[in-house]
């Protein structure tokens, strides 16, 4: 695995990223799309993920072939046809329709800090992931997810907390995500060997 570095993404070969931003520490696997989004510090998605019009927060991990904010259709019209709005792949006196570009990008995915979204997975547009949330593999996500809960299905459904309110809540307050590198290395040993409720006693 290479060395991943703060100045600059790690992006894999035969990637098509358009109109985005990345903090620290990301990586962005091959094959991926990704376009209108930001990535906060450390996140990463793996292979063959599509993502667009998309906020991510930090600590993200986001498995392969993962969809989010998967476009849509203009179901309401006579059609449902890109020729509706992609219009100037048609025709040569025709452009396309701008304000339903806008629209789309728009309407914002929000993936929370230290989440995981598992393979396959796909997250409709204008949904909220929280903090600290799990989207198991396979799921179809369509309503906002809160922290710390782990959902999963089609469409997801709650399958359980992840850490009981009170944890999640002293999760969030912690907000380890926002430490700087060198504190998340001085506590590694922390991070890998302590349960979450000693970890809080510990650091919070």
């Amino acid at each position: 695995m290479a060395r991943l570095q703060a100045e600059a993404p790690f992006i894999h070969p035969d990637c098509q990223v358009t109109g985005s931003t990345f903090g620290a520490y990301v990586e962005i696997g091959a094959g991926s799309r990704v376009a209108n989004s930001e990535f906060g510090d450390y996140s990463y998605c793996d292979r063959t993920c599509d993502i667009a019009n998309a906020r991510i927060g930090k600590f993200a991990n986001i498995a392969s072939f993962t969809r989010i904010g998967a476009s849509d259709h203009p179901m309401e019209k006579a059609s449902l046809h890109h020729f509706l709005y992609r219009s100037a792949s048609y025709w040569d006196d025709a452009e396309d329709d701008a304000a339903w570009f806008a629209r789309r990008a728009g309407r914002l995915a929000h993936i929370g800090h230290d989440t995981w979204i598992g393979h396959g997975a796909m997250i409709k547009p204008e949904v909220t992931i929280g903090h600290g949330a799990v989207v198991a593999s396979g799921a179809i996500v369509t309503k906002d997810v809160a922290p710390y809960t782990i959902v999963g299905g089609n469409t997801a459904k709650v399958i359980r907390r992840r850490y009981p309110e009170a944890v999640a809540e002293q999760m969030m307050g912690l907000a380890w995500w926002d430490w700087d590198h060198a504190a998340l290395r001085a506590a590694l040993p922390d991070f890998r060997s302590l349960r979450v409720e000693a970890f809080l006693e510990k650091y919070a």
